[in-house]
């Protein structure tokens, strides 16, 4: 992979200098160093203490980064929302888990995009996931092309640069028309996978919307503004509302919603290396849009 710079600046400076204000990290400047990658202006290979002019062409020439035999492909389909040279974007269905495990080790959607780099015979093989989604979430999936655009993409994350609102279906009916829930999570005991709240645990804060009321549930857009395991479903619980077929946390399940009623239908990210603002929506899957229409007739 190349990705390329045309110095502009009146003033001479230093690549080094120069790749600290294009925020690309250290840590991929070594990798190149270390792993046949080179660092050219006008085709010339330097150092990152090289003095840029004005019109210098500065490019990093990357080495493709080999698949790992512990993802093996699957050429299930994917819904592709949104791609472009350095991420994409995709729809993740019901009960399809985010990355391979032991119970699913050739199913993940991991799994499937490498089937479609294949497919599409890219020379980046390496699956870097941004953004996951639980099993029975769905909804919009974040996906790196390549290593810089992860770590890009990272630090977006950390300076809370990217934003992902849900759509749940809680099984409360009056809330208010907005409202934030700030109340810390801890496990459940001993176990590694419920969550409750607790003044043990670490502090989470989740911003919601009352998008619609019906006579026995209504339908939320949430922000989560951290991001611990399960915040969402714990949080609506602990406010009277669990999840509608959230039966890990008491929810019911009743048809056509047999699984947690929650989905990401909205990304908002900058592209890695344009700064373009990318803003992607995605309708409520199947049995989410009808549970809404039937209490909307």
């Amino acid at each position: 992979m190349k990705f390329s710079w045309r110095y502009e600046s009146d003033y001479p400076q230093t690549v080094k200098l120069f790749l600290k204000e294009q925020n690309i990290p250290r840590k991929f400047v070594s990798f190149l160093k270390f792993s046949n990658g080179r660092m050219l202006v006008n085709r010339q290979e330097v150092t990152v203490r090289y003095l840029l002019q004005k019109g210098d062409e500065l490019v990093l020439e990357a080495p493709d980064e080999a698949s790992h035999e512990t993802v093996p492909p699957s050429f299930a389909p994917i819904e592709i929302v949104y791609e472009d040279r350095d991420v994409l974007v995709l729809n993740k269905p019901v009960d399809v888990v985010s990355i391979p495990s032991r119970k699913a080790p050739d199913t993940a959607m991991a799994n499937r995009v490498k089937g479609y780099y294949i497919q599409q015979g890219y020379s980046d093989q390496v699956i870097h996931i941004v953004t996951r989604l639980d099993r029975q979430t769905s909804g919009l999936m974040l996906i790196a092309k390549h290593r810089l655009a992860h770590a890009l993409l990272d630090q977006q994350i950390q300076a809370k640069g990217i934003e992902k609102i849900y759509y749940a279906i809680s099984s409360r009916n009056d809330w208010q028309p907005h409202g934030v829930i700030e109340a810390p999570i801890a496990r459940c005991g001993e176990s590694i996978i419920t969550r409750q709240v607790h003044e043990s645990g670490q502090y989470a804060r989740t911003e919601y919307w009352l998008e619609q009321s019906f006579h026995d549930s209504s339908l939320l857009r949430l922000q989560l503004h951290t991001g611990r395991t399960h915040q969402i479903r714990v949080h609506l619980t602990h406010e009277g509302g669990v999840l509608v077929g959230d039966d890990l946390y008491g929810g019911r399940l009743e048809a056509p919603i047999m699984r947690q009623a929650l989905h990401c239908g909205e990304l908002k990210f900058r592209q890695p290396f344009t700064q373009e603002v990318i803003h992607l929506h995605q309708a409520l899957p199947e049995d989410m849009a009808t549970w809404v229409a039937q209490r909307t007739k």
